[in-house]
């Protein structure tokens, strides 16, 4: 079972066409609908969303059908998801990219999520990118509000990245809901081998950065052990702890 326990794919032999049905489609409206005709970069921008998001939890089984369908040796000249482009143009290249997707991908990058109150948490954020890009420049750095960023597109980085780096201030000895609810999705997705730091302000407790500690090794992640933990308002010359963030996920 992949995605929904009903979900079935048809050969059609002469035609040589695979009727995917879920596999290899898109949440994208293809007015060309053959891949060859439509925008090459947003298809597979959107392909992979679709991946990360979705089918990212059942990668092993993915693999492990690819390799059952690859095994058959059938020729394929079209496969035809359920929605999104139809792949006529090296139809096998999808399939390939699926398989590389299914081996707990991930790029060169760290992404780092993050919501604030009175902007404290965000000047964090912005720092710890600044140190990694000084410890490794070659690191793509991405940096998200979660609650100004739609969920997919920041879960589509995490997918890519070999780290992340989270933040929330500290509310009512807890993290705000739009970090906690963004982090309830990160763990159905279920990704491995990836590493995890965490920041956040804070006025009199300060408990964010253990919750999200918690939380992070809850969905998988290795969590470092330097964090960020800030009283009241951030100051730059202090930041110590973000240099030491970026080493530990940069090694």
């Amino acid at each position: 079972m992949l995605h929904w326990p009903d979900s079935m794919a048809t050969y059609m032999t002469g035609d040589n066409i695979l009727f995917s049905n879920d596999a290899f489609g898109q949440h994208y409206a293809v007015e060309e609908l053959f891949n060859d005709a439509a925008d090459t970069c947003l298809l597979w921008a959107e392909a992979q969303k679709y991946y990360a998001n979705i089918l990212t939890p059942f990668s092993m089984l993915v693999k492990r059908k690819i390799e059952e369908i690859l095994a058959l040796n059938l020729p394929i000249d079209i496969i035809a998801p359920s929605h999104g482009a139809i792949w006529r143009e090296n139809p096998l290249r999808i399939v390939e990219k699926y398989y590389e997707w299914s081996k707990d991908y991930q790029e060169d990058q760290i992404t780092i999520v993050y919501d604030t109150m009175w902007d404290g948490t965000m000047r964090l954020a912005h720092r710890i990118g600044k140190e990694i890009s000084l410890k490794s420049p070659a690191t793509k750095v991405k940096i998200f509000n979660v609650s100004k960023t739609n969920k997919n597109d920041i879960m589509t980085e995490v997918f890519k990245s070999k780290a992340i780096v989270v933040g929330s201030p500290t509310v009512g000895s807890n993290i705000l809901s739009s970090v906690g609810g963004w982090l309830e999705f990160l763990k159905e997705l279920k990704f491995k081998n990836k590493k995890a730091a965490v920041f956040g302000c804070y006025g009199w407790s300060g408990e964010s950065t253990k919750v999200l500690r918690e939380r992070l090794t809850e969905a998988g992640f290795s969590v470092v052990a330097p964090e960020l933990k800030w009283n009241w308002t951030p100051v730059d010359e202090e930041l110590t702890g973000a240099a030491e963030i970026a080493a530990a996920l940069c090694e």
